[in-house]
């Protein structure tokens, strides 16, 4: 798999966030469920103040060791986190070092696909905050930026 290392500066994030592991089988279902009410329950459409209308998948605080846990949060980049809707909560993605992978394809197979590959990869990852970048919403022609934070 391509990629390319970047630096990337601070992002401030908004969205709706939930924990889950690889090995639950309600996974696929807590992620699901993210992304329907971020943008069917209008989450996406009251968070103000955003940077453009790109939508991000985030993964941070993860537990290493054989719980293997970590959050997950579906978000807007913003200018600032002032006045955020109830439901939702304020992240940061620190700036640092990323290896930055870009796909094509149906949204949810080309990520799936993505991360089948990856976890084949041996980088040398930080486990801080790894994200997905959404830069269009056409679902069968999506194209999708992926960043792993690196040491």
């Amino acid at each position: 798999m391509n990629y390319e290392i970047v630096q990337l500066e601070e992002k401030i994030v908004v969205g709706l966030t939930a924990r889950t592991k690889n090995s639950d089988t309600e996974m696929p279902m807590i992620i699901g469920g993210l992304w329907n009410r971020f943008y069917q329950d209008g989450v996406y459409f009251k968070i103000a103040d955003k940077v453009n209308e790109k939508a991000l998948g985030i993964y941070s605080d993860y537990e290493l060791d054989e719980h293997g846990e970590y959050s997950v949060t579906v978000a807007c980049e913003v200018r600032q986190a002032s006045n955020i809707p109830d439901e939702t909560v304020t992240r940061i993605i620190p700036a640092g070092k990323y290896a930055k992978f870009i796909v094509h394809g149906h949204v949810q197979k080309a990520v799936s696909d993505f991360w089948n590959e990856f976890w084949q990869m041996d980088l040398n990852r930080s486990y801080q905050y790894d994200f997905e970048e959404y830069q269009n919403s056409d679902m069968e022609n999506a194209e999708i930026h992926i960043y792993i934070s690196l040491k």
